[in-house]
């Protein structure tokens, strides 16, 4: 066999990025400027930029990004500089419609006088309840009031007394039946002067005290007398209503001047049409209901005010507001978002509402303005999404209950639409963002502008000043230490560990914004006055130890071989395959014995963990490519008459992903030329047809897994970890790690090929295929290929006697 030992590693300098410290041109963050601006977001902050500048219609905006990247930080500040130059929009309110009370009127004021034109309204209430009764008690009210009502009167007596006159001529007299709860005038004869029923006349006659004719002459006369009476009885009901006619003139003529001087003066204060005419209708409902105001006890709660039909409902008043608002809805609900119409519960029991009762929502307030919200909670509530999507298309927005949410209807109002102007600004996920895109045709033409925040931006000098006032302005805000330089760099450091590149740094700023508080816990804890690197590495650590239980439970069944994994020696058909384990906030890194053995057959190569229903789609296209790989390289001039099986030993939770296609095809390889697998080196890297490895993920988290579990037993000097080369710029290793590289107890080997790691892992050349189509002697392809030819042979003799035994038989 052709061995080799000539392995390139990667030097201690290469496994991490750290920065100089000197290079700060301040001692303590004290010294620096808190950070003002969004840090690495320019292309999300040109997008959102054009997205407020652009006021035409469907100019909304959608963020999109992982969360802590600034998103809600970045449009908030952006808008707040933003509404300072823009205009302060109007006052919107309703009034009661006089002539359709259904339909409560809109008005729109200039900002603050809407709150003028409200407490207008009120003191005009205030000051008609106060001066009209008072005019009501005046010498100059009465005495006419009172000689309309005495004159009138006159006139009912000389018709009544005529008509008595009248009737006392034809031996009649007029009186006062009662009839329940009323009493009617009737007529009764006269006889010797006295009052006579008819009932007792008929007893006169039977005892003969008159004659019969007398009676009957009587009852003609009452038949006549009682037609005149009803016509005198509608002569005085005349004259009652000329009565109150009168009245109602006389009240109108003294009344009026004031209500109208009163109404003209708010008029000449709102020179609007539209308050010219509610003020004209409603000096005609108080002229026409003066009444209301001759009521002098108060009204109990419960009882309708009489005067509200001319109060106002202000339902936005910008009196205060300078400049454009800007609502963050935390709570995106129907009501929230666009109010809603209440209702209340009479002395009898009905829900009644009116105009008073409209309630806006914040789409309302934000009205000219800005308008920012979480796109999912928006979408998951009842009724939101449709209600967003219609008004920002038309532009009019019409104050409804939806009528799912109030199943119990009232009286039914259709306050009169409001034209609405509002820039929306939705926060979510890609995910959420493509959905809508694809599936809901309105969204690309309300959302044109896409605003996506990167979770890491390259790391230069200027960024790294940024990192450091964004220290500053945490520690301002939340009353912190000072960071001393290293304690500064340990942050940055951090912030290109959490991008996994050293050429980047992250923008996940919620993140670094808990590693300096808790930095500064520590700090405290440790009695000093200043942060330092200790302190930002012991709030790291303790970030993990918090979250780390079940590594530390993988790590336990390791040590106890429960899980079996082995650091030393080498064995046939096995290798140890690097898992990353994602737990949410935390993820951690794990080495996986796989194993793989290889017979003769037409299988090619069996993914147990498909056949178990345990391998993700990733996974199962890894192994195809690796299928490829093999037959592309080995069976060009034979038939792959192999059988192989690969299987994540003790994995009972399922395998995603192609990072281990390379470790699965060294396995087979190794199970073919019959040569063993280094254990004590682990493998990550995905494979494509041609052999080329190709980079993965997690890449930090595999090395310092297998490290921790090499640690167990003590490092011996010889194990390590193959890497994809393209890899090398995503390595920010732990200080241990690197430490021990630095010793030689420990080695990170990157490579580009199959043919470079199975060097590695084997010891013996991998050899090149020569001009014949043969691979050098003594190499691992050779054995491989050998041992593929042998399997194809084996197979076709498999065949012939099968041919053969089947003809014998016929």
């Amino acid at each position: 066999m052709k061995k080799t030992t000539n392995f390139k590693e990667l030097s201690p300098e290469q496994l991490s990025w750290t920065f100089d410290s000197t290079k700060f041109p301040f001692e303590t963050t004290d010294k620096c400027k808190a950070c003002d601006d969004i840090i690495g977001q320019g292309r999300a902050l040109n997008a959102i930029q054009t997205g407020l500048n652009i006021k035409s219609i469907g100019y909304n905006i959608f963020i999109t990004g992982m969360v802590g990247t600034g998103r809600t930080t970045t449009i908030k500040q952006l808008l707040e500089k933003m509404k300072k130059e823009e205009k302060t929009p109007d006052d919107i309110l309703y009034v009661n419609n006089f002539k359709k009370p259904d339909e409560p009127t809109l008005i729109t004021l200039p900002a603050g006088e809407g709150k003028l034109f409200k407490e207008l309204m009120s003191r005009l209430i205030v000051m008609l309840r106060a001066n009209i009764p008072e005019l009501l008690k005046s010498k100059y009210y009465t005495e006419k009031r009172d000689s309309i009502i005495e004159f009138q009167q006159k006139k009912q007596k000389e018709i009544l007394k005529r008509f008595k006159e009248e009737v006392a001529k034809e031996g009649f007299s007029v009186i006062q039946v009662q009839m329940g709860l009323f009493v009617k005038p009737d007529l009764i004869p006269l006889i010797d002067e006295k009052p006579t029923s008819f009932k007792k006349l008929e007893e006169m006659v039977r005892e003969k005290k008159i004659p019969k004719e007398k009676l009957n002459e009587l009852r003609k006369k009452y038949e006549e007398l009682t037609d005149k009476l009803e016509e005198i009885f509608e002569a005085i009901k005349e004259t009652e209503e000329k009565t109150r006619e009168l009245l109602k003139e006389w009240d109108e003529e003294s009344i009026t001047p004031i209500i109208k001087g009163a109404i003209a003066e708010i008029r000449e204060k709102f020179p609007y049409q539209k308050i010219t005419e509610y003020l004209n209708d409603a000096e005609i409902n108080l002229i026409n209901n003066i009444d209301i105001f001759k009521a002098q006890k108060e009204e109990p709660k419960e009882v309708t005010d009489p005067f509200l039909v001319y109060r106002v409902n202000l339902l936005i008043d910008n009196s205060e507001l300078k400049g454009a608002p800007v609502l963050i809805e935390t709570n995106p609900n129907y009501v929230n978002l666009f109010g809603s119409i209440e209702a209340s519960i009479n002395r009898y029991g009905v829900l009644q509402t009116d105009f008073t009762k409209i309630k806006p929502g914040s789409f309302l307030k934000a009205n000219g303005g800005y308008l920012v919200m979480n796109a999912l909670e928006a979408l998951i509530e009842v009724g939101v999404w449709p209600t967003i999507k219609r008004v920002l298309k038309h532009q009019i927005f019409e104050i409804q209950n939806y009528t799912p949410i109030y199943l119990i209807s009232t009286s039914r109002l259709k306050p009169e639409p409001i034209k609405t102007n509002v820039k929306v600004v939705l926060i979510g996920d890609a995910y959420i963002y493509d959905l809508l895109y694809y599936l809901d045709e309105d969204f690309k033409k309300i959302f044109k502008i896409k605003a996506e925040f990167d979770s890491e931006t390259p790391k230069d000098e200027r960024t790294i000043l940024e990192y450091a006032s964004f220290i500053k302005k945490i520690a301002d805000e939340d009353n912190l230490l000072p960071f001393d330089r290293e304690g500064i760099a340990a942050i940055i450091e951090y912030g290109t560990r959490l991008a996994g590149r050293q050429k980047k740094i992250s923008t996940r700023f919620h993140i670094i914004a808990d590693v300096i508080r808790e930095a500064n816990y520590w700090t405290i804890q440790d009695n000093n006055k200043i942060v330092s690197r200790s302190h930002v590495e012991k709030a790291i650590e303790e970030r993990f130890e918090r979250v780390s239980l079940i590594e530390d439970k993988i790590q336990e069944m390791i040590e106890e071989g429960t899980i079996l994994i082995d650091t030393e020696g080498s064995v046939l058909g096995q290798v140890n395959g690097l898992s990353v384990y994602l737990m949410g906030e935390f993820s951690f890194g794990k080495p996986t014995r796989i194993t793989a053995t290889t017979s003769v057959g037409r299988g090619g190569v069996i993914n147990i963990e498909r056949e178990a229903e345990l391998s993700g789609r990733v996974h199962n296209k890894g192994v195809l490519i690796l299928a490829g790989y093999l037959r592309g390289k080995y069976a060009q001039k034979k038939p792959f008459a192999l059988s192989a099986s690969i299987a994540f030993e003790q994995s009972y939770s399922g395998v995603e992903g192609d990072s281990a296609s390379s470790t699965e095809v060294y396995a087979i390889l190794s199970s073919l030329s019959k040569l063993p697998l280094r254990q004590d080196i682990a493998v990550t890297g995905s494979l494509n047809q041609m052999g080329d490895i190709q980079p993965i993920g997690g890449v930090n988290e595999k090395i310092e897994g297998f490290f921790d579990v090499c640690k167990i037993n003590g490092l011996k000097g010889t194990q390590g970890v193959i890497i994809p080369y393209q890899n090398v710029q995503n390595l920010m290793l732990r200080k241990d790690v690197i430490e021990a590289v630095r010793q030689g107890k420990f080695h990170i080997y990157p490579i580009k090929t199959v043919d470079e790691g199975i060097e590695i892992l084997t010891g013996v050349k991998a050899g090149k295929r020569k001009e014949d189509g043969t691979f050098e002697e003594g190499t691992v392809n050779y054995f491989v290929d050998q041992e593929l030819n042998r399997l194809a042979k084996s197979w076709k003799e498999y065949e012939a006697a099968g041919e053969k035994s089947k003809d014998t038989k016929e």
